[in-house]
């Protein structure tokens, strides 16, 4: 084959690539369009959004204030080796209950200290 054969055959691979690059852009945009489309018609069958006076809105009485207290573990009651096994409905729905002392626990001087902080910890 002569020189002329070779850059014809490699030019015309060039032309394919491209070709073929242009044939995946377009599949690739006919999707990205497909789906646009499949989108707009699910959208069309739902239910339309509900309008600004069929929006939530506070209570007379307010917005309702969130409730603090010290929780403490509820634990699981102990049985002994020769007595029967605690089924489901013996437990509590919840595993912590409230605390006895509702006091909130506060920071003293030198009782505590963060890792890495310098200072001395528990003492």
């Amino acid at each position: 084959m002569s020189t002329a054969a070779y850059e014809l055959l490699a030019a015309s691979q060039h032309v394919w690539n491209l070709v073929a690059a242009f044939i995946g852009g377009l599949v690739v945009a006919g999707a990205l369009v497909w789906a646009v489309r499949v989108g707009m018609r699910v959208m069309d069958r739902e239910e339309p959004r509900p309008a600004p006076e069929e929006q939530p809105r506070l209570p007379d009485g307010g917005a309702i204030r969130e409730t603090r207290e010290v929780r403490e573990p509820d634990e699981v009651p102990l049985t002994s080796k020769d007595g029967a096994r605690l089924m489901p409905y013996e437990l509590h729905h919840a595993g912590s209950r409230t605390g006895k002392d509702q006091q909130r626990k506060r920071w003293m001087p030198g009782s505590s200290g963060g890792f890495g902080s310098g200072g001395p910890g528990h003492v």
